[in-house]
């Protein structure tokens, strides 16, 4: 995954001291990230776009801890049918979906390095 932003340098040091995710130096201070476990849905659409979302198991109380850090979120949670919803203000100036599921998850399965 790549993200495209107005201050990547902004953004790079946010996930690195917010979200606390490893990552390594690819060269230069490109600094690629491990995420968590992840999900990916297709959903039908007229045009081809994408979305990045991170999930919680409360997200009253993660928004709480992030808030702690200097976190600030784009309007209020919405309560959709699949989840929670809040977003977050990214410093480069983009933003980042957060939420709890409501639907049911996939098994995890384990990490491989094939």
């Amino acid at each position: 995954m790549i993200v495209f932003s107005q201050d990547a340098e902004a953004d790079r040091t946010f996930f690195k001291d917010v979200f606390g995710f490893d990552s390594v130096d690819a060269g230069g201070g490109w600094l690629i990230f491990r995420l968590p476990p992840a999900e990916i849905a297709f959903h039908p659409g007229g045009e081809s776009r994408h979305e990045l979302y991170l999930m919680c198991d409360d997200l009253g109380t993660t928004m709480k801890g992030l808030e702690r850090k200097g976190v600030t979120f784009r309007g209020d949670i919405e309560e959709l049918r699949w989840g929670r919803l809040a977003r977050i203000e990214l410093p480069g100036g983009g933003e980042l979906g957060i939420y709890q599921p409501k639907h049911p998850l996939p098994p995890s399965a384990p990490i491989t390095k094939d």
